[in-house]
């Protein structure tokens, strides 16, 4: 796993979203970037993220913040969670895992005794000129907006 720390340039990723978009780092200059890693689409902790944030929306655009939730789900699954809960901001269908892997959130857990590699829910805080300013390891999926708009 690659390790991205507090002050690093952001990795310069470019992904497809649910529509198949090209969204690449970038695109945001001149924002700050929230960019949201979470394991699996239309799950409970997943849905209770993305939907915290949803509804917080206002309050990111308001502080000139953009938001990107990454996984790897397919295209029609990112789809599917966009549609069926509104979200106002796309989500990448990292199948291939690049930009995953070039946050370096990718690699082993363990979930009921079993160790498996996976998504490491990890958020990203990116600064206006491409800055990593924060790294959220410790996410609160159903308050997540105030830890990023503290």
């Amino acid at each position: 796993m690659t390790k991205i720390e507090i002050g690093d340039h952001a990795p310069n990723f470019t992904g497809k979203d649910q529509d198949g978009n090209l969204h690449k780092l970038s695109d945001y200059k001149g924002k700050k970037l929230v960019v949201f890693f979470y394991p699996k689409a239309n799950t409970p902790g997943c849905t209770a993220e993305a939907c915290d944030l949803r509804d917080n929306f206002e309050r990111f655009e308001a502080n000139n913040y953009a938001l990107l939730g990454v996984s790897a789900d397919n295209a029609k699954a990112q789809s599917n969670f966009k549609n069926k809960h509104e979200f106002p901001f796309p989500l990448l269908a990292d199948e291939d895992k690049e930009v995953i892997k070039a946050f370096g959130v990718w690699g082993p857990k363990k979930f009921m005794g079993k160790e498996y590699d996976g998504i490491h829910r990890t958020t990203f805080i990116i600064d206006e000129k491409g800055i990593i300013e924060d790294i959220i390891t410790s996410v609160k999926t159903k308050a997540h907006a105030a830890q990023i708009l503290k």
